[in-house]
């Protein structure tokens, strides 16, 4: 079987057909299955129109190294803070050791 491409429009139609006669019978008729389907309907849901363009549109991978960045820093951050955790513990340890040497 040959696969076939549908465009925006094509997908539109389908899932309003899919709601009016219901989903088996539409996807039946144009050949379609169902996990293409519901797909299709989360992208619409979330996204709307655009959800159906192929790929990552600059603004989602913006927002993508937007996030990556903020993640970093909070990871050096944190380590940072980590790491001086451990130094005032290590610290607090010599200037007052446990009574009998224990440690």
């Amino acid at each position: 079987m040959k696969k076939r491409r549908f465009v925006k429009e094509e997908k539109i139609k389908i899932l309003e057909e899919a709601k009016k006669n219901g989903v088996q019978p539409t996807l039946d008729k144009h050949g379609i299955y169902p996990a293409t389907y519901y797909s299709w309907r989360k992208k619409f849901e979330s996204m709307g129109d655009s959800g159906f363009q192929h790929g990552m549109t600059p603004a989602h991978l913006k927002e993508i190294r937007r996030l990556e960045k903020e993640n970093d820093l909070l990871k050096k951050l944190l380590a940072e803070k980590e790491i001086e955790s451990h130094l005032k513990d290590e610290l607090i340890k010599k200037k007052y050791p446990w009574p009998n040497g224990k440690n």
